[in-house]
């Protein structure tokens, strides 16, 4: 037998063995699977798609689920647009509306998240409002914004306030609460603002906040968690109130959305449905484990300090803690309270001039990937 020959059946008897050992449907299922490339932040946000990723991959039939982890908005901006291997993207709910304005070749097809964002203030400023030690006692009432007065009178400079971009949904709940309590808050100065915003990426919030204060100047800023909670955790700052109480919604109100390219809904369908239903149950695996504690919790901890070693697990825990409810991974499904509140997100980021205009915002939705997850 000549070494052509010899090498044609060893090939034969190894497909023999595989088939034998894997089963033909195994093969084929490999050879199926359509990879479905998710663009996420390092935020509590996104935490159900990492512990999707972690926990339920390889058990994925249809999809090749992988992340990629990116700073801020604006470059899950760029890179959805620019990257063909960017096929689903995690990213702030105005932000996409105005994305869609410029170029709907996608749709919004889940949750992945509610609630979740908070107003941290630095040493400075804390030294005039008094807040509790239970952070579930804090609540968006008159102080920070008698602070921001106070500090004005005394300078006759607005106070600077860090948000991821002002196409995040953070800047439309920092422009309600200042309008609540009577404040003007402007991406410029004008002349008039009690505020103004500078774009900060979250990462980098904590040590604005800290070098705010260095220069004995009063700062906060708007972002999600587990920022302000990694900002008190150093003696950066104090979280003042959480997102929640500001924009209250049934089920909580949208932030973050999974949007998914029309190419990747028409032909990658299956395994998209099949990675949203994960990120679902891995939403769920979240709220039980931070109801349980223990090992569940630990486990949720490792899943997400892969991705991102700078959330610690103490930042996580007091995150996730269930008599908190400052973030909720139930309810994904795009059901009439998402529609509800991300309508009015949309109406308060146009009256705030973060967006040029409304869009339709039916058009947008796509429901048909809803899942049938029961939250309980």
């Amino acid at each position: 037998m000549n070494w052509h020959r010899k090498r044609r059946v060893v090939r034969i008897v190894s497909l023999v063995l595989l088939v034998s050992f894997c089963g033909p449907s195994t093969i084929a299922s490999a050879q199926q699977k359509s990879r479905i490339k998710a663009l996420a932040i390092p935020l509590a946000d996104h935490y159900a798609g990492i512990v999707a990723y972690e926990k339920y991959r390889d058990v994925m039939q249809y999809a090749d689920f992988q992340i990629q982890m990116l700073a801020g908005p604006h470059l899950v901006r760029s890179y959805f647009y620019s990257e063909a291997d960017a096929d689903i993207a995690f990213n702030v709910c105005p932000m996409v509306m105005d994305m869609f304005d410029e170029k709907p070749y996608f749709r919004w097809v889940s949750l992945i998240h509610r609630d979740g964002n908070c107003l941290c203030v630095n040493t400075v400023m804390g030294q005039k409002v008094q807040l509790d030690v239970d952070r579930k006692m804090r609540k968006p009432d008159a102080q920070i914004a008698g602070a921001i007065a106070a500090f004005i009178k005394e300078t006759g400079n607005p106070v600077y306030i860090a948000i991821p971009s002002p196409l995040a949904t953070h800047a439309t709940v920092l422009y309600k609460y200042l309008k609540d309590h009577q404040k003007h808050l402007a991406l410029n100065n004008d002349g008039t603002a009690h505020v103004l915003t500078q774009i900060v990426k979250p990462p980098k919030s904590p040590g604005f906040l800290k070098k705010s204060a260095a220069r004995n100047l009063p700062a906060a800023f708007e972002q999600s968690l587990p920022w302000g909670e990694i900002a008190e955790i150093n003696g950066f700052g104090k979280v003042g109130w959480y997102s929640k109480d500001v924009m209250q919604h049934p089920n909580g109100h949208v932030e973050c959305i999974i949007i998914a390219k029309n190419m990747v809904i028409e032909n990658k369908r299956r395994a998209l449905q099949e990675v949203i239903q994960y990120i679902h149950r891995a939403g769920r695996d979240i709220e039980r484990a931070r109801r349980s504690g223990g090992k569940a919790m630990e486990a949720i901890i490792d899943s997400v300090r892969k991705h991102i070693p700078s959330h610690t697990p103490e930042a996580i825990r007091l995150s996730l803690r269930p008599d908190l409810g400052a973030i909720s991974y139930k309810h994904l499904n795009i059901d009439d309270t998402a529609m509800n509140s991300i309508r009015r997100i949309m109406e308060l980021a146009v009256e705030a001039g973060f967006l040029k205009r409304k869009i339709n915002l039916d058009t947008l939705a796509d429901k048909s990937f809803t899942t049938g997850m029961k939250w309980d």
